[in-house]
């Protein structure tokens, strides 16, 4: 799984979601699901501008989080 980590971007640098949409340029309702991770689909404009606001890589933006497996019983 991959892992949105907007809301500790957010929290390490003392901004709402809604300065972020206004900064970025993104539409409030997306950022509100990128921090509540229950977007289905980033749109790479948006990474750029988030990564350009905050001033960081996109490894500080997403996580990889490998699935864990399912065992049979």
């Amino acid at each position: 799984m991959i892992k949105i980590k907007i809301s500790d971007l957010l929290g390490k640098n003392k901004m709402t979601q809604s300065a972020l949409a206004r900064q970025a340029h993104i539409r409030p309702a997306t950022v509100s699901k990128m921090y509540y991770e229950e977007i289905k689909r980033i749109d790479v404009k948006h990474l750029n501008n988030i990564c350009k606001v905050f001033n960081c890589e996109i490894s500080e933006l997403l996580e990889y989080i490998p699935d864990k497996e399912k065992t049979s019983i």
